[in-house]
């Protein structure tokens, strides 16, 4: 007994000390290490403007190999952008919601910033330094309420197999763009390029001229300020975006009938592009992340399947812009019950490891600084980094964004000429 004892004490310390040496091993390569008690029994919920988020209920998954007691779940309310201050104030508040960067400065969502809690506070644990820093959005006083879960780009989904059977390239350049437009016009395509054009919110015209509204804005600090005071004069900086969106439209490379045909810009967006005969369909990258499911619902791509990508939309000589933006953000309901636990979730899902693997199953942009993508979304990891523009490092408001949303649908639609729209900037609603 006494050598069993004896053997029993000098192994213990041994094994202690390989336990801590494997604790701070894990810590150091970025593994999670639960703080709170993990026999905590609550319940954590979390509302955005997604219909449905499996790759977030995937987080919850694996969030429950930590805390198996811990009920996660996550709700779209109702008419979400316009009820969330409602919802917050409601006897049944989430812990954990959907905010977006065009609501700072909106009156209408000072209830929401009242209930966000400052993530940039140290005592939370989230790895923020993993996140690209254009990414973040502090407000006045220095203070984190948002943080980004997913990033956004706009490009153009292209069908590679009709690329491959015409025996052209994917253009690179604005001369290819238009030598690939008509290349496919003169093989009976009767709208080389297609999109969404219904109305103002997400259509082809905003995905076409915004990034180029922001890459003259990026050079020109005296027109960014000019554009966020809403004076006129800034209207010049639309011009070659709208110029060139005519010059696609007029020579009938985009056929506005046949995208007004497109009801939404997301789900018949995705399905009118499997049909299989639009070689370019514009969209942001968001539309992309819900091309994945929806390989299955296309009677059309189920039969004759292709191989896509999401590519820039190249409107200038020297090629198309990445513009990097948050898509989707996170705030914690600081007012919530089971915050604690609530702030240990989020410190588990701001991570480098779980953010990336979130974005992969999204088929949407990390916004980590890995900044890697999908296969589909491949083609941006191409584009050079003085071509990557980021809005809300350069200063570009929302209320700027309105403006040049609006003016390219008018424009497109023809409504109101160029000229029009430049001479008439900051009077858009």
């Amino acid at each position: 007994m006494r050598k069993m004892l004896c053997a029993i004490l000098t192994v213990l310390p041994v094994v202690v000390s390989l336990t801590a040496v494997s604790m701070v091993q894990a810590e150091t390569a970025g593994e999670f290490q639960p703080l709170l008690d993990t026999d905590t029994s609550c319940e954590i919920t979390v509302i955005g403007s997604y219909s449905n988020f499996e790759a977030l209920e995937a987080e919850f998954d694996s969030f429950n190999e930590f805390y198996p007691d811990v009920e996660l779940s996550y709700l779209k309310p109702d008419d979400y952008n316009n009820l969330l201050g409602t919802v917050l104030e409601s006897n049944n508040a989430p812990n954990i919601f959907f905010s977006f960067p065009w609501m700072f400065g909106n009156e209408a969502y000072q209830t929401a910033f009242d209930h966000m809690e400052d993530l940039s506070d140290p005592g939370l644990g989230l790895d923020l330094e993993c996140i690209r820093p254009s990414l973040l959005s502090y407000d006045a006083d220095g203070q984190l309420p948002m943080v980004p879960v997913f990033g956004r780009n706009y490009g153009m989904l292209v069908n590679n197999d009709l690329f491959e059977k015409e025996g052209l390239q994917v253009p690179t350049t604005w001369e290819e763009l238009l030598a690939v437009c008509e290349a496919f016009r003169g093989k009976g395509y009767a709208s080389p390029m297609m999109g969404y054009s219904a109305d103002s919110s997400g259509c082809l015209m905003n995905i076409l001229v915004y990034p180029e509204v922001v890459a003259a804005l990026s050079e020109d600090p005296g027109m960014l300020q000019a554009a966020n005071e809403m004076d006129p004069s800034a209207g010049e900086s639309m011009r070659h975006g709208l110029e060139s969106m005519m010059q696609l439209i007029g020579n009938g490379y985009i056929n506005l009938e046949e995208c007004d045909k497109i009801n939404d810009n997301y789900t018949e967006v995705i399905l009118r592009f499997f049909e299989g005969d639009v070689p370019m369909m514009i969209c942001t990258g968001d539309t992309v992340s819900g091309t994945g499911k929806r390989e299955s619902q296309s009677e059309a791509f189920s039969k004759a399947p292709f191989t896509y990508s999401f590519t820039p939309i190249p409107m200038s000589e020297d090629g198309g812009y990445f513009v990097d933006s948050p898509s989707v953000e996170f705030s914690v309901n600081k007012t919530c019950e089971n915050l604690d636990m609530t702030n240990e979730f989020m410190r588990f899902l701001i991570s480098r490891e779980e953010l990336n693997r979130m974005a992969s199953v999204k088929r949407l942009v990390t916004p980590t600084t890995d900044l890697s993508f999908d296969a589909v979304c491949e083609p941006f990891s191409q584009v050079p980094p003085e071509r990557i523009l980021s809005p809300e490092a350069i200063g570009i408001t929302d209320p700027l964004a309105v403006q040049v949303r609006n003016a390219s649908y008018l424009v497109g639609t023809g409504s109101i000429t160029v000229d029009e729209a430049v001479s008439q900037y900051g009077s858009f609603e």
